[in-house]
Parts: structure tokens; C-alpha cells; sequence
């Protein structure tokens, strides 16, 4: 299994459709000045998170339970920053879309800059013919408020080609959060 480079993201993005929107270099600037950076690089794509957010809350007192997810332990926000409580989590989504190859797995690795706040993005890897939009966690494990942006960088994709196809692909088994849009939430 190896690393994909820059040139391939380019050319399975730009004739494949790989990541929509896609963009071929880093962007570190806007109107607005210096962003968080995002599009490819050496070995991987930076990807952004969309100014839709679900914060966690607890004022409804339920029990997390990933079988039988309670939606109103979520506030919806719509802005171009999520504050995120302390020692609390929010859930975003990518403002790309991935279609992944059947030979290939993608696994995602937060950005320094949230990393270094003590903000973590966690993303089960994005399996083989899997397609959709990332659902993004950030936790934030500090005891202040943390700060997300909306449409800068947050975390990295990585792509690893396998040394053979595999027999059975997410597409292939049905997987339950094929084709998602938006910020998706645990499905049983």
C-alpha cells in the first residue's frame, strides 16, 4: 500500500470527479486576508468545512446511545463560525464531495492548527466506492470555548492505493451512509 501524490489527486480529481469542488493548490488567503489553508498538497488534500454545524448540548439530560441517537441532543447553527463549548463537540460536514476509487483508502488527520488549540477532528477512514460528504467531529477538550471556521481548513485526506483490489467495496455491501449529503448523524 502507498501514498498517493499531488499529481495523482489532480488527475483523479480533475477527469474523475474525485473531490468536488476541487482546488489544484493550497489556498491560504481570501478577501477577507489569511485563512487555515486547504487544497492539495504534497501527499494529500486539505479539505474545508461548510458553514453548517450541529453543537451538542445537554440540556435535554439524555444518554448517548449511538443505536438509538437522540437529534435533539444537537443545536443546529448556520454561521460562518461554530463555537464549540468546552469540554463539548460539534459535528460539521466538508464542503467537498468524495467519490473514492475502488482501490483506494482514505484516512484523515486533523490540521496542526486545531491540534495545537487542543481542538481534535476525528473521521473514519473513507473506504473503497464510499461517496459523499464528510461528516466532520471536532472535540474540543479544553475548558474554554473553541472556534471553528467555516470554509478554511481543518483537516487533511490522505489516500493510500492498495496492492490489489478488494473483493467487496462499501458500494459493493450497501454501506449505510453511502451517498450522504450534509452533516449526517449515527445511523444503527
Amino acid at each position: 500500500m502507498s501514498i498517493k501524490s499531488d499529481q495523482w489527486i489532480r488527475r483523479m480529481s480533475e477527469q474523475h470527479g474525485m473531490i468536488e469542488p476541487f482546488q489544484a493548490g493550497q489556498v491560504r488567503e481570501s478577501e477577507q486576508g489569511r485563512i487555515i489553508s486547504y487544497g492539495t498538497s504534497s501527499y494529500g488534500y486539505d479539505v474545508r468545512c461548510s458553514n453548517e454545524f450541529k453543537i451538542f448540548t445537554n440540556i435535554n439530560s439524555t444518554i448517548v446511545d449511538p443505536k438509538d441517537f437522540d437529534e435533539g441532543s444537537f443545536v443546529d447553527v448556520k454561521s460562518d463560525v461554530c463555537i464549540i463549548p468546552p469540554n463539548s463537540f460539534a459535528l460539521a460536514r466538508t464542503v467537498e464531495y468524495f467519490r473514492i476509487p475502488r482501490d483506494v483508502l482514505v484516512v484523515c488527520l486533523g490540521k496542526s492548527t486545531y491540534a495545537r488549540c487542543g481542538i481534535i477532528v476525528n473521521v473514519t477512514p473513507l473506504e473503497p466506492e464510499w461517496e459523499g460528504h464528510v461528516t466532520l467531529e471536532f472535540s474540543n477538550t479544553t475548558p474554554l470555548p473553541a472556534k471553528i471556521y467555516a470554509n478554511e481548513g481543518v483537516a487533511q485526506m490522505l489516500f493510500f492505493g492498495g496492492d490489489q483490489i478488494c473483493e467487496t467495496s462499501y458500494k459493493d455491501r450497501g454501506g449505510k451512509y453511502q451517498g450522504q449529503v450534509g452533516v449526517t448523524l449515527p445511523k444503527a
